[in-house]
Formats: structure tokens, sequence, C-alpha cells
């Protein structure tokens, strides 16, 4: 099955798990974080920028912000009483002039039949 498994819960961007039954349906959870680049991270992307190339200390924040966000995700699908999320998604922001991020991984909670 394609999709993701997060602290046991099965994190999938389809409306539906191909082989497993949607038992209940728990509503919306959200994992939010914002993260901040530290100043050696800024300093070494604005002369990435000008010389072209991929901006690798951005993409490390992006994966652990990423990955935080659906971990947010994942504890409140349980805390709601979901073993499961669909219809998962991500959205992302960027907040400019501070060099901060925002990652919210969204989708709604669900339990399948475990079998």
């Amino acid at each position: 099955m394609a999709g993701y498994s997060v602290n046991e819960v099965i994190i999938v961007t389809t409306n539906d798990i191909p082989g497993q039954r949607i038992t209940a349906v728990h509503g919306e959870v959200f994992g939010l974080t914002v993260r901040s680049r530290h100043i050696g991270s800024n300093i070494g992307a604005s002369f990435k920028a000008l010389a072209g190339g991929e901006l690798k200390g951005i993409t490390t924040l992006l994966k652990e912000t990423r990955a935080e966000a659906l971990s947010r995700l994942a504890a409140e699908a349980q805390e709601k009483g979901g073993n499961a999320v669909v219809a998962f998604r991500f959205e992302t922001n960027d907040y400019g002039d501070t060099g901060g991020v925002e990652v919210c991984a969204y989708g709604t909670a669900v339990t399948i039949e475990v079998g």
C-alpha cells in the first residue's frame, strides 16, 4: 500500500485505503509547525542563490519540518481515536523577512479495520 506510516497511523493521500474498510470518521486533523533557518543557513543560502544550485540547508530544514508536521498529524489522529488519515495534504507558507517556514499537514482521521 502506498502512503506513510507514522506512529502506527497509516497516512494516505487517497480518500480510501484499498483493501481496508473505514469503520469510523473522526474529523479533520492537523499537524502544524513553524521553523526558522539559523543565521549560517541564511548566509549560505544567499551566496548559493547567486551561484545557482540546490540550497541544501533549506532542503534539510523542509524535510525535518515536514516530518515534524506528519508526526503531529498522526498524534492528533490518535487523540481523536483514529488509526489512519485519509485525504492527506501538505500546505506550506514562507515568512519572507524572518526566514521562517510554516508546514501544515492535514487530512481526515478515520478508523480502519485491522486484520
